[in-house]
């Protein structure tokens, strides 16, 4: 069964191309006997793999299994200790990505990695500016920017700053850019993690497309629904190495997991619930932003998980940021434990015992270029210091704590944050504000580009903070996560609260009509 933008609803059992090892055309590329280390960490193992020319082969794993490392080495980004690439037959050696690119192989990275003061179309344009004469023509760079997003069936303003748009948006202009550039080997790494259901579906739609076409991808991802429904062979990588190989026939969403994380998964049932909220902690009253929020009210207390749920755009994120002082033009009332407050800087919201997960975890949410342990205690490093000084000791045993706790996966405490894979990133923001211990925390998308075996580990670590009386905000893209977790959700569409769902009534089919404005048949 092949992805059409009209099977792509979140609740489509999951379905596999009926394809078989002998159908399956000669490989394009072939690993041998590939290994990569980094300081401390061996990324990858002697890894020996066949990817077939023409089909879109599903790399998965926990974080850390070395999926996106090897997508990089194919790309150019990194080079292997050990072992070779073969493309066509010929043994490669990029240089970088352009030099790959140039051979005729992308990848589209699960992070941002374009410049974000400069337009859509001058980022299309990156590396092969078109000129007129010796000057650079501004309108053929736009010409050529609306003809490549037109192809893509992608509507955005070339003319409109990369840095203006969400990290939705974003994501479908890197995608745009390698496709654009006649690559015919792409690794797509995490390429849904920051878009809606409909964008999405253009996506595996494009997909459909491009393999038509003798495009041959190789497809990151944590989303095991996407990857059934979209890949012909699923490759398993765990600790760096392959665990098996099969076609995605062969392959049953309980054994893939198991595989994944070398255990069985069982499904968890939040115990929040079975205790009685206690006191109001935050109240909202008509919150607004111009072109933002309009008339926002809810109340939050202790022990509950209130779920926000919306279409990208819908207003979630902007509900955070109002909260925690990141929106000067926001009014309204904010309530902290019954007391009004004016939140006119992140600051303050921590000091009021309010914490925020942002959704952007590279821009917003980490020093890259610092120790993990140093992101780990940034909120808290007062706490830490006397006199102006760090107490190491104080610090480091915060820091043992939370890497146990969160089963944080480094060589040290001490690496560089930017050399974390993506879900381990994802743990820092994460532990850096459990370890503030704040009464109330806002967490914006907390399982994006996370695995199966870490989304499980986090929905327990939001549970059990509702289980110590702390009040927890939830937004999240992931509808199952929501109405697994929640006390109750709140739907938004257009910036305004449309609806109220208990856990007892939610369900994917109420949800997504209130997200979308249908009403029920």
């Amino acid at each position: 069964m092949r992805a059409t933008a009209s099977s792509c609803p979140p609740s489509r059992p999951i379905q596999c191309r009926p394809i078989l090892y002998q159908d399956m055309p000669e490989p394009l590329i072939c690993f041998v006997g590939i290994t990569k280390r980094f300081p401390g960490v061996v990324a990858l193992r002697d890894v020996h793999l066949d990817i077939a020319q023409g089909s879109c082969h599903g790399l998965v794993g926990e974080n850390g299994a070395g999926k996106s490392t090897l997508g990089k080495i194919l790309a150019g980004i990194h080079r292997p200790d050990g072992g070779q690439i073969r493309l066509s037959g010929s043994e490669v050696c990029f240089g970088g990505p352009h030099e790959a690119l140039g051979a005729g192989v992308g990848i589209v990275h699960q992070e941002l990695s374009f410049c974000e003061n400069l337009t859509v179309a001058e980022n299309l344009s990156l590396g092969s500016l078109p000129t007129c004469g010796p000057f650079w023509s501004r309108d053929a760079t736009e010409r050529l920017a609306r003809e490549c997003l037109d192809s893509l069936r992608v509507e955005l303003d070339p003319q409109r700053r990369l840095g203006d748009l969400p990290v939705s948006q974003q994501q479908l202009v890197q995608i745009a850019s390698v496709v654009s550039r006649g690559a015919r080997v792409i690794v797509m790494d995490e390429p849904t993690s920051s878009l809606s259901q409909a964008e999405a579906c253009r996506l595996f739609a494009l997909i459909e497309r491009l393999r038509d076409a003798g495009t041959t991808l190789i497809y990151v991802s944590h989303r095991l629904e996407e990857v059934f429904m979209l890949c012909d062979t699923i490759t398993v990588l765990r600790d760096g190495a392959i665990v098996a190989t099969k076609a995605a026939t062969e392959w049953s969403r309980d054994g893939l997991v198991q595989a994944m994380i070398g255990r069985p998964l069982d499904d968890y049932f939040p115990r929040h619930m079975e205790q009685p909220l206690g006191e109001e902690l935050l109240r909202v009253e008509d919150l607004r932003s111009p072109g933002r929020l309009e008339g926002i009210s809810f109340s939050l207390r202790a022990g509950e998980v209130l779920g926000l749920a919306g279409l990208v755009g819908s207003g979630r994120t902007e509900i955070a940021e109002a909260i925690c002082g990141l929106d000067r033009r926001a009014t309204g009332r904010i309530l902290v434990r019954g007391r009004p407050m004016r939140i006119r800087h992140p600051r303050q919201a921590l000091s009021l015992g309010i914490g925020l997960v942002p959704e952007d975890r590279k821009r917003h949410g980490l020093v890259l270029s610092m120790r993990a342990s140093e992101n780990l205690t940034l909120p808290t490093l007062k706490r830490h210091a006397r006199m102006g000084w760090v107490k190491r000791r104080s610090e480091s045993a915060v820091v043992r704590e939370f890497f146990a706790a969160l089963d944080i996966r480094a060589a040290t405490p001490g690496v560089v944050t930017e050399s974390l894979s993506g879900g381990n990133q994802q743990k820092i923001v994460l532990a850096k504000w459990v370890a503030a211990r704040c009464p109330i925390l806002i967490v914006d998308e907390p399982t994006r580009g996370i695995d199966v075996g870490a989304k499980a580990e986090i929905h327990a670590l939001i549970d059990g903070l509702a289980r110590q009386g702390v009040g927890v905000l939830l937004i999240s893209s992931e509808l199952p996560e929501l109405i697994n977790l929640a006390t109750r959700i709140l739907v938004l569409r257009g910036g305004e609260i449309v609806g109220e769902l208990s856990r007892g009534d939610a369900d994917q089919d109420a949800l997504l009509r209130l997200m979308a404005g249908i009403e029920a048949t």
